[in-house]
């Protein structure tokens, strides 16, 4: 499936921003399963555009400095990405999450992408007992871990309540967990704080999901935005598999991979600093727009 994604971000200020840095995670990753055909990133008013190192995770970071007065900074990201990702099949011969766990501590990649970096608890993502216990529900060590990784986000997805209302970016897991609502991104972290706690490594996925669902099926959450969801090391052979507990479904064709990280923080398409005074206002659109037919 080849997809156009157009990710649009106006910041307009009450005053003259006079000095603006930012850190810009918009271009997406060379991953499995996708390709990146064609990238833009259109910027006004203009300003200094520079690589930069991704300080945790997998992400094409670029320093974006504007150093000109402006009321307005429109940041525009333009992708082309084909993507071809089969549904993963959970079988008897996977291994167990016992197993998964071992190899996990015995594992000596220190890469980006290695599972270590992903085993313990990070900045937005503590361990907590309540959210341990109630994932456990799931995660029997004897469990082959493709089972347990679509089991779990599958209960998640019945027993939590889609609210954009509900939670902020910065809203703690154990928030979410406890009034039983959130968005992706909190369930995201949910599952990761559980996977976490029984020795599993997961990773924060960021990024998009199709806009337009095949003929006769129902659209899926977070397709107007940014989009998160999980990754589960599942051994050497199978590697990291890809699981979305907000629309409990496996990471397939429909999803485009920006950047991979402990948490938010790591992967958050815009961060930096604004020099100025008075409010602001941050308008973002997103859409991801299929150029081939979607099969049914």
């Amino acid at each position: 499936m080849l997809y156009q994604i157009r990710h649009v971000t106006r910041f307009d200020y009450a005053e003259p921003a006079a000095f603006a840095r930012n850190n810009l995670r918009l271009k997406p990753i060379l991953w499995s399963g996708q390709t990146i055909e064609d990238y833009a990133l259109i910027i006004e008013p203009q300003g200094r555009v520079f690589p930069a190192r991704a300080e945790a995770g997998l992400a094409n970071v670029v320093r974006l400095v504007v150093e000109q007065p402006a009321r307005t900074l429109t940041i525009e990201s333009r992708a082309r990405v084909r993507v071809d990702r089969a549904i993963p099949v959970p079988a008897p011969s996977d291994p167990a999450l016992a197993q998964i766990a071992e190899w996990a501590r015995a594992g000596r990649d220190a890469s980006p992408a290695g599972p270590a970096a992903y085993l313990f608890p990070s900045p937005l993502i503590p361990l907590d007992r309540e959210i341990a216990a109630w994932c456990a529900e799931d995660l029997d060590p004897a469990r082959g871990v493709l089972d347990a990784a679509i089991a779990l986000a599958l209960r998640i997805q019945r027993e939590f309540d889609f609210d954009p209302t509900a939670t902020l970016v910065d809203t703690p897991p154990r928030e979410a967990f406890l009034q039983r609502g959130g968005v992706c991104q909190d369930f995201a972290q949910i599952m990761i704080s559980g996977l976490r706690a029984a020795g599993l490594p997961a990773a924060y996925a960021s990024g998009y999901i199709r806009t337009l669902p095949p003929p006769g099926q129902p659209r899926l959450v977070g397709a107007d935005a940014t989009h998160a969801w999980v990754l589960v090391w599942a051994g050497p052979q199978l590697g990291w598999v890809g699981v979305d507990p907000t629309n409990g479904i496996w990471m397939a064709g429909d999803h485009i991979v920006v950047a991979i990280g402990r948490d938010y923080a790591d992967v958050a398409p815009i961060d930096g600093i604004v020099l100025g005074w008075g409010a602001q206002k941050m308008q973002v659109s997103v859409d991801v727009e299929p150029l081939e037919q979607i099969p049914a």
